[in-house]
């Protein structure tokens, strides 16, 4: 199959999935191509095998203020689509890429080409962006207008249901991570560059921004810290509230025991020497960096919020408490770290559990949903 994926080219969640995903379908044989604003970061300027890449440049001109990107993207979708000859097209994000994606189908189908497009929503595109008045009446109709629309949990199904006036199924294809890449590889020089070997390791994986609520990570820190005074905790990332985080450590005498590690771009080694992940989000769809945590054997101590209690089995891959709960979370790491063997097992059943998440399982649903969508219009076309 000759496959377009359009996603941004960021860090971001979506972006992630989009480009691992189209790695794996390069993998198998698939062609695929590519098209964003700048080489997608995953791909870190690899050679993948059938993997293509198609730059959209916005034009410069000072009546514009803002450069139109929507239009851009349009404009070179319809030329890879006409001289790449895709099968189909599958866009991350519903903003602006499925509304851009509508436009690309009007525009091909006075050429003779009728391109099926999935749309997948990834979470803060329904949740953030879709639900501001300016943008919700596009998000819905470009989300209608979809050969197929897909979501990464049940959760964010069902916020979109409840948030849009949608006509036609959503099907659930969660988030994956591939298990070669993330396992738990204990690396006990790395840990000694953090703190001593009898030490316990919290650890907290974001972008710092508010909806992920770090600031509840360092005060459970803190309260876990009264019991167990040999705790770290590693903060991997950086974003908006890092200022307000140093701070506070500064002011409750807690820097030698909070390190911040900054981007990393592979984690699965300093995940592997930690104890407990936490992850108190106010939203979140998914919850994949816990996924990775629990590959690595790392429990989870979380927020109940969107689609994390999918992720994180309350009393089997680490606990769940209601937002904002500091205390009760402090009390389940104190629980995981406090009684190995109750770690161990805890441990086993994320690594175990994670596997069903492993991409070998999830790239087959999407190969399958592409072959549905693509005959549906086949047939659609036929009949007409």
């Amino acid at each position: 199959m000759n496959i377009g994926i359009v996603c941004y080219p960021t860090y971001g969640g979506s972006g992630v999935l989009a480009t691992e995903l189209g790695i794996a379908l390069g993998e198998k044989g698939h062609k695929v191509h590519f098209i964003s604003s700048s080489l997608p970061a995953r791909l870190n300027n690899t050679f993948y095998d059938n993997v293509y890449f198609h730059e959209v440049r916005n034009m410069e001109y000072p009546l514009f203020e803002y450069s139109p990107y929507e239009t851009a993207l349009s404009s070179k979708l319809v030329d890879v689509i006409t001289y790449e000859k895709l099968d189909i097209l599958h866009v991350h994000y519903a903003v602006p890429h499925a509304s851009a994606a509508y436009m690309t189908k009007q525009i091909l189908k006075t050429k003779g080409i009728h391109i099926p497009v999935i749309t997948t929503l990834h979470g803060t595109d329904i949740t953030l962006v879709g639900n501001d008045a300016s943008y919700a009446p596009v998000v819905e109709f470009s989300i209608n207008m979809s050969d197929g629309v897909t979501a990464v949990s049940e959760s964010l199904k069902n916020d979109t249901l409840d948030r849009f006036n949608i006509t036609d199924e959503i099907e659930v294809i969660y988030n994956f991570i591939d298990n070669n890449k993330f396992y738990r590889q204990f690396n006990p020089a790395l840990k000694a560059r953090y703190g001593d070997p009898e030490d316990k390791f919290l650890v907290h994986v974001s972008n710092f921004r508010p909806v992920k609520r770090v600031l509840d990570v360092l005060k459970t820190f803190e309260l876990v810290h009264e019991t167990y005074p040999n705790v770290k905790l590693l903060m991997i990332g950086d974003g908006p509230e890092r200022h307000k985080l140093e701070e506070y450590c500064r002011a409750k005498g807690l820097c030698n025991h909070i390190h911040f590690l900054g981007k990393k771009d592979s984690i699965s080694t300093l995940l592997s020497i930690c104890d407990v992940f936490l992850m108190p989000s106010a939203k979140e769809s998914f919850g994949l960096a816990a996924l990775e945590a629990m590959a690595c054997g790392v429990p989870v101590v979380s927020s109940n919020v969107g689609g994390i209690p999918e992720v994180n089995i309350n009393g089997k891959t680490g606990f769940v408490h209601e937002l904002g709960d500091i205390s009760g979370m402090a009390i389940s790491v104190n629980k995981l770290i406090g009684n190995q063997a109750t770690w161990d097992a805890f441990s086993q059943y994320c690594i175990n559990f994670s596997k069903e998440f492993d991409i070998t399982n999830i790239v087959p649903q999407y190969e399958a949903y592409y072959n549905r969508i693509r005959q549906a219009t086949l047939d659609s076309v036929m009949a007409v």
